[in-house]
């Protein structure tokens, strides 16, 4: 168990968040491999039933940016 590493969703907002770890990326600013960043037109409009599924798929955590 000490080797447990979760896997994190991160649902990022195009405007703010995305944009942030983008720029994170640029400047060649690393994160760990079991977060994945995924990209929404805007977190207000997020169905919960996306992160709902994120835990049904096998996430260990979800974080919504906005």
């Amino acid at each position: 168990m000490e080797n447990f590493q979760p896997e994190i969703l991160a649902l990022c907002c195009n405007y703010c968040a995305f944009a942030a770890a983008d720029l994170a990326g640029s400047m060649r600013l690393t994160y760990p491999p079991n977060v994945k960043v995924v990209r929404l037109n805007c977190s207000g409009k997020l169905d919960i039933l996306y992160v709902l599924r994120a835990f049904e798929k096998g996430a260990d955590g979800v974080f919504v940016a906005g």
